[in-house]
């Protein structure tokens, strides 16, 4: 091969080689500006009916609303409580799908919707957008019945919050026994002090008074005279050695069911009250003195006295205040 056939070839391989290496993609082209325009179809104007039926179904739940913190507070029943909740949710979202579909505009639109998106279709969506209240004639009522019935669901998902504290604030102050109330067993029958056998507690409630209160149910149990280990005003209380106290345990208000008796020995020395939850326990011969457990205080004693018929009567109110060891009445 000569030599200048062979310096052709070269260059050949060179100008081939050189183009591949230097090629570049060509950029994309732009969207083209002359593109038709979107197709819609457009429904504008809410039927009055509709509108209607959607302020209705709104003030329902608003008032479903109101109806679940106004029986969470005032006298909680979970049928009604449910019922109420249930009902707002249901409403609300009926309200928004009538909304929807009946009273805000509907629109349907065909188009090309380039790759890299378009100014011109943002610019069109965002007019459309901009433009819901077109043909409703209440919308501010129709925001107003919303904004209303969401705050109050709002609200009434909220009150449940007042369940994380007590009730009761820092004490019970008030109680159905006073001077007189004779002791009733759960079925409205007078309690003898004769009925009162050693070893053996009595569930007792106020005669005449409803018995869900929190200061309503004592248990009552006798104790031999001699062992009495308590102040002269307290003794008073107990006559022929029958003891009265609150059966709301003052740690967590858990019902005081438990009376350890007969003695044990070793293991249960002495006659003792028992809470089963968490297992305080108190002394009766000792005005319910707290001798074991997590409670902050004694259990409450209640006075109590013998009437000419034999039948247990209140001699008081309790020595001292009753219910779980919240903040100020906790002594210990």
């Amino acid at each position: 091969m000569t030599q200048g056939p062979r310096n052709r070839i070269l260059r050949a391989l060179l100008a081939l080689v050189a183009l591949v290496l230097g090629r570049r993609r060509s950029p994309p082209e732009p969207p083209s500006r002359d593109e038709p325009p979107l197709t819609a179809e457009r429904e504008v104007g809410a039927r009055r009916r509709s509108e209607n039926v959607a302020l209705v179904l709104l003030a329902a739940a608003t008032l479903a609303a109101i109806g679940f913190s106004v029986d969470y507070v005032a006298d909680p029943d979970t049928q009604v409580l449910g019922l109420c909740l249930g009902a707002a949710l249901v409403l609300i979202g009926a309200a928004a799908a009538l909304a929807g579909k009946r009273v805000v505009p509907r629109e349907k639109a065909v188009g090309e919707y380039h790759e890299f998106g378009d100014e011109r279709r943002q610019e069109e969506v965002q007019a459309i957008v901009s433009e819901p209240g077109e043909g409703v004639s209440r919308r501010r009522l129709l925001v107003v019945a919303g904004g209303t019935a969401g705050a109050t669901l709002g609200a009434a998902l909220v009150v449940p919050a007042a369940s994380l504290g007590p009730r009761v604030r820092d004490r019970v102050l008030t109680t159905p026994w006073r001077r007189g109330v004779r002791l009733v067993d759960s079925h409205e029958r007078p309690i003898d002090a004769d009925a009162v056998a050693e070893g053996t507690m009595v569930s007792a409630f106020p005669d005449g008074a409803p018995r869900d209160s929190l200061g309503a149910s004592l248990l009552v149990v006798r104790i031999p005279p001699g062992e009495l280990d308590m102040s002269a005003e307290r003794r008073a209380g107990a006559p022929e050695g029958i003891v009265a106290y609150s059966k709301i345990c003052p740690h967590a208000g858990c019902a005081v069911s438990i009376y350890r008796h007969p003695l044990n020995p070793p293991t249960a020395p002495e006659p003792a009250l028992v809470c089963p939850c968490h297992y305080s326990t108190f002394d009766p011969r000792r005005a319910g003195a707290l001798v074991f457990g997590p409670a902050g205080r004694d259990l409450p004693q209640l006075p109590l006295q013998v009437n000419a018929g034999r039948q247990l009567e209140a001699a008081g109110d309790f020595f001292d205040p009753i219910g779980p060891s919240y903040g100020g009445i906790r002594t210990r």
